[in-house]
């Protein structure tokens, strides 16, 4: 607690210095890229990748879609719940942003400014680590994908002078373990309430695609048949 609410350790500060060091030798275009990417960009990735895993999950079996869809929901209400845990959590710590104790850091941000709030932890790391992990638990490849993608965003923090290094690893471990401790009271609530979903007219489109019947050859045959026999 001593660590965080004084600054962080050492080697706390040494990367946040090595890393925001790349922004002040980098171009300004490159630092307002990583600013809206970082603030905007990659969390938009992440929603569209859960989009993405959902169309992929509606083409399986009834049984596997239901629980993929409701997996796919407790993903962002997980990232939401880790978001509201997170409010707390920055009161309790009450560590200052790096730049309010550490001078020569090139600090630039989008949208939040260079203002206040508590730095310990990030959340937008929480957000789209818990994002990332709840796609994984549905579909590996594009869950390693979003792992990419909130690592990213992770990095940007830090780039940005905004967040130390343990902002990020605090974020990416409370997104990851909201996701994966309440998952298992999650899907027991979910799932039912979705299966309901997937059997309802209209609505169960959202959980299983319709299924398409496709003709065999022999089918075809009678079909030109029984045409020419009418015609």
């Amino acid at each position: 607690m001593a660590g965080l609410t004084s600054g962080g350790p050492n080697v706390d500060v040494g990367l946040l210095y090595e890393v925001n060091g790349l922004a002040r030798r980098a171009p300004d275009g490159v630092d307002r890229a990583v600013g809206l990417l970082a603030e905007y960009g990659l969390p938009l990735a992440l929603v569209l990748l859960v989009l993405w895993c959902w169309r992929g999950a509606r083409r399986q079996d009834e049984a596997t879609a239901v629980e993929s869809f409701a997996a796919l929901v407790w993903a962002p209400l997980a990232a939401a719940l880790a978001l509201l845990v997170n409010v707390p959590l920055r009161e309790f710590v009450a560590r200052p942003r790096p730049f309010v104790q550490h001078e020569g850091l090139d600090v630039f941000a989008v949208g939040q400014g260079q203002g206040g709030g508590f730095s310990f932890v990030s959340g937008h790391a929480t957000l789209t680590m818990a994002l990332a992990v709840g796609v994984f638990l549905v579909n590996r490849r594009l869950g390693l994908i979003g792992l990419g993608l909130a690592l990213t965003e992770g990095l940007c923090r830090v780039y940005m002078g905004v967040h130390y290094p343990t902002d990020v690893i605090g974020g990416f471990a409370l997104g990851t373990a909201v996701v994966l401790l309440l998952a298992p009271l999650a899907m027991a609530l979910l799932t039912p309430v979705v299966r309901t979903l997937a059997r309802t007219p209209g609505l169960g489109r959202l959980v299983r695609a319709r299924d398409r019947v496709v003709a065999t050859p022999v089918e075809l045959a009678q079909r030109s048949a029984e045409s020419d026999l009418a015609a």
